[in-house]
């Protein structure tokens, strides 16, 4: 699962707001450029930003900040607030912005979306803001009499693949997410959602994880410090199979940003054992996940190869990690007879010094 951190601009201002209410505003940081590389320090790979003076305005006011924090930090940023036209979105992506959300404009006018999904697609998100399970509108204080998952199968059926969902009632709480609400649009759509909202500490996160949704927005809880964003980023990493067989591509691809085979380092889960060393491709890396056994990539035979399937010595996953670079695994095993084709329990058996 992601987590991503937010940032809201208000006159400039990073904010948060209690429950969409404008009136609340207060300031949670100094800057957003430093917000931004903290976030990233503490190993977040997305950031969520909104620009609150844009959504009331209809149209992009606070871009500039917005644009700086890209080009000042290498996360990948989704953007909502303002954006109810093609130049808008456009502008945006050609300046390096990953993700462009469309949230009032999806309610008025879908042919937008369904215009920006045809040219950029994964590069869109539709924000879906709910109050009583309607949609709200204009900044949160127009209320509409669209029921939230309706609006969602009609977003899935023009091509949409990322949903951001808000219950209003819960954003800026630190009450916790609406699991029921989120746990129905996960199962009613193919979407990937994103779940925004109440979040206010490490089991919010891992009740999201359970629930099987593609990311978490966190703010007030990562200022106010009840939740370590160090942490929620490693339980999001622990992969819930049901967010990947979603999308296997997204929850698997930061390990193969830098190459297309990474090492994988295989450990005897019971007496730490290093058992031998091969490596992994994306698609050996998702059979492995899905099926429980390793699976690499034979770098001499060009194919996949599953470990134990001639020998019959299987190797049972218990845990993968990746290390601090997110470039090489750490697989832990049960491992059936020998580890190694010479008949060795481990391939690491001679000795140099």
């Amino acid at each position: 699962m992601i987590i991503l951190p937010a940032i809201d601009i208000k006159d400039g201002n990073c904010v948060r707001l209690y429950k969409g209410d404008y009136s609340t505003a207060h300031k949670v940081a100094e800057d957003a450029v430093t917000t931004a590389k903290g976030f990233q320090h503490d190993g977040a790979v997305w950031m969520h930003m909104v620009d609150l003076d844009g959504a009331k305005a209809k149209k992009p006011v606070n871009d500039d900040l917005i644009l700086r924090v890209r080009q000042n930090t290498g996360l990948n940023i989704e953007v909502g607030g303002g954006i109810r036209d093609m130049a808008s979105i456009e502008y945006y992506i050609e300046r390096g912005i990953n993700r462009v959300i469309l949230g009032s404009a999806a309610l008025s006018n879908p042919e937008l979306v369904k215009e920006a999904v045809k040219k950029y697609g994964g590069h869109i998100a539709v924000g879906i803001d709910a109050l009583n399970e309607k949609v709200a509108a204009e900044g949160w204080v127009a209320q509409s009499q669209v029921d939230y998952i309706e609006m969602a199968k009609h977003m899935e059926d023009i091509g949409v693949q990322y949903i951001i969902f808000t219950d209003i009632s819960k954003d800026g709480t630190l009450s916790g997410p609406n699991l029921d609400q989120l746990g129905r649009l996960n199962d009613a759509v193919s979407c990937n959602i994103i779940a925004s909202g109440g979040v206010s500490d490490l089991q919010d996160i891992v009740n999201l994880n359970n629930l099987g949704v593609y990311g978490a927005i966190a703010g007030k809880a990562i200022y106010s410090k009840a939740l370590n964003l160090e942490d929620a980023v490693i339980e999001g990493q622990r992969i819930n199979s049901a967010i990947f067989k979603k999308n296997v591509s997204d929850e698997i691809s930061r390990y193969f940003a830098k190459s297309d085979l990474i090492p994988a380092v295989v450990q005897e889960a019971s007496t730490g054992d290093v058992l031998m060393l091969a490596y992994m491709n994306s698609e050996s890396m998702a059979k492995t996940i899905e099926t429980g056994n390793t699976w690499f990539w034979s770098r001499s035979r060009n194919e996949l190869w599953n470990k134990g399937a001639t020998s019959g010595h299987y190797q049972k996953v218990v845990s993968i990690s990746s290390d601090c670079d997110d470039d090489t695994l750490l697989i832990k095993v049960e491992q059936t007879g020998a580890a190694c084709h010479t008949g060795r329990h481990s391939c690491f058996y001679k000795t140099i010094k």
